[in-house]
């Protein structure tokens, strides 16, 4: 009976590492956290854009990875456009901004 004490300690310290071993990142996904920091980079980038008295009526799609965000819609002009991207570089977090956006 001795010999089984340590048992699930033993158990619990193998279920942890397998824990952080599948929690982690890769170059193709994100681990829980960066998940959850991105969630909140586009939430603010979401809010600065509509927030903008020139952008606020403009539907412009955001989305992030590893703090890389994109931004794609259609907006009016190139100035738009332009400015979209100065504000989602202004986020804290945001690392890179890619433009897929277009003049309509």
């Amino acid at each position: 009976m001795r010999q089984f004490s340590h048992f699930p300690a033993f158990f619990l310290a193998i279920l942890l590492a397998l824990l952080m071993i599948g929690c982690a990142g890769t170059a193709q996904q994100e681990s829980f956290g960066e998940y959850i920091d991105d969630t909140v980079i586009t939430t603010k980038v979401k809010t600065a854009l509509f927030n903008d008295p020139t952008l606020s009526g403009f539907e412009v799609n955001v989305e992030t990875f590893k703090g890389r965000v994109q931004l794609s819609g259609f907006v009016s002009s190139q100035a738009n456009i332009d400015r979209a991207v100065e504000i989602a570089r202004g986020v804290e977090g945001v690392t890179a901004v890619k433009n897929d956006m277009r003049v309509k």
